[in-house]
């Protein structure tokens, strides 16, 4: 199983009611959630930790794993309001506005992770689950105990906009990219965190950090990998696209959907990989994150569409 760590919200859609006002749908989401769905359509046992309501909200997240086929069992219920983020379309690409002041996935703490069964055998983190307190701190202190003997893959899905203590902010972001042995970012993601200069220096340095494999995506230009020997790239596939929600969470299942088909999830598996094995990963990421962004908000595909 892959156990994907970080937030379910529902994302607020803009729509238009039949009247031509404004409106707002509620849609299951977040970046680990989306990851975890998509990981379970393209059938890969998936599992999901997060702190998740027990409101009208919460239940759709449930109902949404399920649907998908993730197990959800390890994640912490309580009472809780869930995460909404307002999603605004500007030139197709999503801008968000979040509410998660006092939330079940914004108050999950250290003292709330369990023990993991044997059947875990690697972990993804990321979006803004690693933002806020305490669960910012929940989820680094589950990567630091689970890095030595599990596989860990990270990717930030950095929201500046939702960033109060850069700092702090940071300085997790750069801890629990050293632990992880593989590390994804958009470009935008990359040069925030390292600054100017050419996309393969940036990802060499977190590559220097301690990660064995970085991918970058570059949105319709296609996605890079590199390790320590090598790189590769993916060009996009050419779809008319309706939204980017969930493209960068699609291919990040894609990538580790690859490694789980090929039995390679192991920490010595991903530290061995070879070009064959990177080359199937970007491929899958890059394939799946395609169907993706041709539907409307964060609807992955399921394996027999990608076939």
């Amino acid at each position: 199983m892959i156990l994907c760590c970080g937030e379910a919200l529902i994302d607020m859609l803009p729509r238009e009611t039949v009247a031509g006002e404004a409106a707002f749908a509620p849609y299951p989401g977040g970046a680990v959630f989306n990851t975890a769905v998509a990981l379970g359509r393209l059938g890969v046992e998936a599992g999901f930790f997060s702190g998740i309501s027990t409101d009208l909200f919460g239940e759709m997240l449930v109902q949404a794993l399920a649907a998908s086929k993730v197990d959800a069992g390890l994640a912490l219920r309580s009472g809780r309001p869930t995460t909404l983020a307002f999603v605004t379309l500007v030139a197709g690409q999503a801008r968000y506005a979040f509410y998660d002041e006092a939330t079940a996935g914004r108050m999950l703490s250290p003292a709330d992770l369990p023990v993991l069964p044997e059947a875990v055998r690697a972990l993804f983190f990321g979006g803004i689950s690693l933002v806020g307190a305490p669960c910012g701190a929940a989820y680094e202190a589950l990567m630091a105990r689970e890095a030595g003997r599990r596989m860990c893959m990270i990717d930030p899905n950095i929201r500046p906009g939702f960033i109060t203590d850069e700092a702090a902010y940071r300085g997790r972001i750069g801890r629990m990219t050293g632990m992880a042995d593989i590390v994804k970012l958009s470009d935008e993601d990359l040069r925030w965190l390292v600054g100017p200069g050419t996309i393969e220096a940036a990802a060499r340095a977190l590559l220097a950090q301690g990660a064995k494999l970085v991918f970058v995506t570059e949105g319709a230009s296609g996605a890079h990998a590199f390790w320590a020997d090598g790189a590769a790239f993916e060009p996009a596939r050419k779809v008319a696209v309706v939204d980017t929600v969930g493209a960068g969470d699609t291919f990040n299942a894609g990538v580790l959907a690859a490694f789980a088909r090929a039995g390679a999830l192991g920490k010595a598996d991903v530290a061995a990989a070879g070009e064959d094995l990177v080359r199937a990963a970007l491929r899958l990421g890059v394939q799946a994150a395609a169907v993706t962004v041709s539907r409307a908000g964060a609807n992955p595909p399921w394996a027999e569409e990608l076939a």
